[in-house]
């Protein structure tokens, strides 16, 4: 075995970024609502994260009510805190401006399809290695993929897990996941549980190329003895599921939202005690502040992506005022739109 190189004291944050298909199916993704805007959306987090706004995408991701994507949160905690973020490229259907590894990924199919992620099992593999060859002591995996929650649960019924996800949407419409899923379940041939024990048939028939990412990182990384938070919601929660499905047994965290942990539908804590994951939950307190770059978290819009939760924990652990994280939150918000106003 290769020698790994010296680590690095700082936490790196790896953001996976990809599409697929299912978030076209209306009615189940904010982000889906315009797939020409959707297909740009991972992209443009990537670059916010990076750079503070878009530089290749054309699109600027925020609601039409005007809450911002959760990447304005990440790039916000990146200003305040010293962590280094590497972007991946899991399946990304435009082209990003930012930095990205390459795991090899196409952009996933429809979850109602019989196979949406064919490769798979390269995908997996790839990431795998790459999380082993990482000089860090600790991992922050997140993800930006609209439509993720319905794969999700795809993903965590064959493998015979809770099935249980949030939503971008203020309203969860769980039954109509549910619907898609089973349509897919129908079109593979499976039924709930069938893939117990195999996490890339899990991601292969029901799943996303950025499931496969983050799964394969999280092995890769804690089988070389880096320690590893998820960084998000449910979707996070599915690819702990694959990991542990893959015989991975180290302990893994689990860092969350309060708007994800305060979600009944999604059953966080149930889910995270189902998995063994150490589960934190961090509130940054932007209830009672008048502005767009909080207000529509506070409704239940967005929720948690691109890291969003594990930055959060990060700032609380390195004490950061919560406070401090806000004003940057709002501060990058402004420059966001304000580059939104000034683009031909």
């Amino acid at each position: 075995m290769a020698e790994r190189p010296p680590t690095s004291p700082a936490p790196t944050a790896v953001l996976v970024g990809g599409t697929t298909e299912t978030a076209t199916i209306p009615g189940i993704s904010a982000a889906g609502a315009d797939p020409g805007v959707m297909a740009h959306t991972p992209s443009a987090d990537l670059e916010i994260v990076a750079y503070g706004r878009p530089t290749r995408a054309p699109v600027v991701p925020v609601s039409p009510t005007g809450c911002p994507t959760p990447a304005v949160v990440s790039r916000a905690v990146g200003t305040v805190c010293d962590v280094e973020t590497v972007a991946v490229d899991a399946g990304l259907a435009r082209p990003t401006g930012a930095p990205t590894v390459d795991v090899d990924a196409d952009p996933g199919g429809d979850v109602r399809d019989a196979e949406p992620v064919a490769d798979a099992r390269d995908t997996f593999e790839t990431a795998r290695e790459f999380g082993a060859s990482l000089p860090a002591d600790e991992l922050l995996v997140g993800e930006t993929i609209p439509g993720g929650t319905t794969t999700a649960l795809g993903v965590l019924t064959v493998l015979g897990e809770r099935r249980s996800v949030s939503s971008s949407l203020p309203d969860n419409p769980l039954a109509r996941k549910r619907e898609v899923v089973a349509t897919g379940l129908d079109a593979s041939g499976l039924a709930p549980g069938d893939c117990a024990g195999d996490p890339v048939a899990a991601v292969r028939l029901m799943g996303d190329p950025v499931l496969a990412a983050v799964a394969g990182l999280a092995e890769g990384a804690t089988a070389s003895g880096t320690a590893v938070t998820l960084a998000g919601g449910t979707q996070l929660a599915a690819a702990a599921a694959l990991a542990r499905h893959a015989g991975v047994g180290a302990s893994l965290e689990l860092a969350t939202t309060s708007f994800v942990a305060g979600d009944p539908s999604a059953e966080m804590r149930a889910l995270a005690a189902d998995l063994d994951l150490a589960l934190t939950v961090t509130d940054p307190g932007f209830d009672g502040h008048d502005h767009p770059a909080t207000d529509g978290f506070v409704r239940g819009e967005a929720k948690e992506g691109v890291g969003m939760g594990g930055l959060l924990a990060l700032a609380d652990r390195a004490g950061v005022p919560m406070a401090d994280v806000r004003d940057r939150t709002v501060a990058v918000y402004d420059r966001l739109l304000a580059t939104a106003d000034t683009q031909p």
